[in-house]
């Protein structure tokens, strides 16, 4: 899965010289935290945020009256309050890559250029969705968690045995245990199966721990 797959395209945009009152309207009407700035339509400048939006404010607001705030903003120009230094992702860049780079960051969105012009944006809540997806929240199944060693061929096994026994594996995913780092979970969604014969089959498999199974419907 890449960038463009989970990316908002044709991202609703700003220019350098509107208004901060405007920026925050627009933002406010489409619901949206983040506004690419850019000029000719899909060359990328800056970003503004809720947060530079905050600091174009009096640093003693209380001492103003909301129509001085208001007449403040309106005279302040976006490119006096945008991040100009954006960090910025490919669209064909894996996922995973761009989810690091927003959490190394510490962003909670990422404008996607392709030959230096903005084509879409992708943000923390689609990285939300996608992990949603990519761990089948709607499916229903047999929800099991599984701990192997850490060797070649167990993940093999694991799938070979399920699919042996009649089980259909809809979402298979993994990672490393916090307790046992030399150890590999498997977090498994199954269809297509009991639970007491998918428990059976699993356990017949060598060094293999089940650490949690439940059933999982879908939700309404």
């Amino acid at each position: 899965m890449f960038v463009r797959d989970c990316m908002t395209p044709d991202p609703i945009y700003g220019h350098p010289d509107m208004a901060v009152t405007e920026a925050q309207d627009l933002m406010l009407s489409k619901g949206i935290r983040h506004l690419p700035i850019v000029i000719d339509k899909t060359n990328l400048v800056g970003l503004v945020t809720r947060t530079s939006l905050r600091s174009a404010l009096p640093s003693d607001v209380s001492r103003f009256s909301r129509f001085e705030v208001s007449y403040t903003l309106s005279k302040i120009k976006v490119h006096s309050v945008m991040v100009k230094d954006v960090v910025t992702i490919e669209p064909g860049t894996p996922i995973e890559a761009a989810a690091h780079v927003m959490a190394t960051k510490k962003i909670g969105t990422l404008p996607v250029v392709q030959e230096d012009k903005l084509v879409g944006i992708i943000s923390d809540s689609d990285l939300f969705s996608t992990m949603t997806s990519l761990l089948g929240a709607n499916n229903p199944g047999i929800r099991v968690t599984v701990q192997q060693p850490d060797q070649s061929g167990v993940i093999a096994r694991l799938t070979s045995v399920i699919a042996e026994a009649g089980g259909y594996l809809s979402v298979c995913v993994g990672y490393y245990s916090k307790v046992n780092p030399e150890d590999w979970v498997s977090l498994c969604k199954v269809q297509n199966i009991e639970e007491n014969r998918l428990v059976e089959v699993i356990n017949g498999i060598e060094n293999t721990t089940i650490l949690d199974i439940r059933q999982f419907q879908e939700k309404e």
